[in-house]
């Protein structure tokens, strides 16, 4: 086993006892799991980033990969989006001390990071002539640091539709009054979806640039574009609604679920029509 593997297993038993920790904190409420949450995850990013370092250090043993990172990979890809939700609840966390959504966000953190471990192939190449751009270290992170902050989103709106049924329900759990209240849950969620959108807009532009510059047009009909500005679309709606219109509950909640659905059909579900973008050649 490589130093890289190594270290990235290790994040992921991290991240996995982060998990373990936050469902404990879920049903126990004990502030020692809260804290324990946190320093796992901690140390899972350390390990992470580590990793990434190691298979960073890896791919630029290639003259022509120098200088760019290696996110055109399943298994860079996937790892990314692992450290980028796992760093974006880190601070979500820190900032509001609301504990118990580990249990509905950080799933997502084991799930990215074991799905590189278990289907991507680690191994690097030299990259195509056509991916040596510096539009390559951009346009990709910016898109998946902005999925890293809906998965976050998707965790909150989970918990607040708990919340909402338990509240309605005539025989509330603990778990009702573990939670934060629908005020807050609906408000933190608002709050992170309006952060992350331009976040995702900057990062389909500058898609679009680097499409003009490579292909000499700003638009093709390539599967996960597609899906990513239906994702865009999506959003921007629920922003609408929640902002333009005031709307709130359970109706506007369900559309940025929607929109977390087209974010797996964009990275996941488009793979299987290919494109341009894809990243099935990377599977073992």
């Amino acid at each position: 086993m490589t130093f890289q593997n190594v270290l990235t297993w290790g994040a992921f038993l991290f991240y996995a006892a982060a998990n373990f920790a936050a469902f404990g904190y879920l049903f126990s409420k004990d502030p020692r799991a809260s804290r324990m949450m946190l320093a796992m995850l901690g140390l899972g990013l350390v390990l992470h980033l580590g990793g990434m370092a190691a298979h960073l250090a890896l791919f630029w043993r290639f003259p022509e990969n120098r200088f760019f990172l290696p996110l055109t990979s399943f298994y860079g890809a996937l790892s990314f989006l692992a450290l980028a939700v796992a760093a974006a609840f880190f601070v979500i966390e820190g900032k509001n001390r609301l504990g118990i959504l580990g249990a509905f966000v950080l799933p997502w953190t084991a799930l990215a990071l074991g799905a590189a471990l278990a289907l991507a192939n680690p191994l690097v190449e030299p990259l195509k002539p056509g991916l040596r751009s510096y539009w390559l270290n951009i346009h990709p992170m910016v898109l998946m640091t902005a999925y890293a902050a809906f998965a976050n989103a998707f965790g909150v709106a989970l918990a607040l539709l708990v919340q909402e049924r338990q509240i309605k329900s005539r025989k509330p759990t603990q778990l009702c009054y573990r939670l934060p209240s629908l005020d807050e849950l609906e408000s933190l969620h608002a709050r992170v979806i309006a952060a992350a959108y331009p976040i995702l807009l900057a990062g389909l532009a500058m898609g679009e640039v680097w499409a003009y510059q490579a292909w000499g047009r700003l638009w093709t009909w390539d599967p996960k574009l597609t899906w990513a500005v239906i994702t865009a679309v999506i959003y921007g709606a629920f922003l609408w609604l929640r902002y333009g219109a005031g709307r709130r509950g359970r109706r506007t909640i369900y559309v940025s679920l929607l929109g977390f659905a087209s974010i797996l059909v964009t990275f996941f579900g488009a793979e299987l029509l290919g494109g341009r973008h894809g990243y099935m050649g990377s599977f073992r």
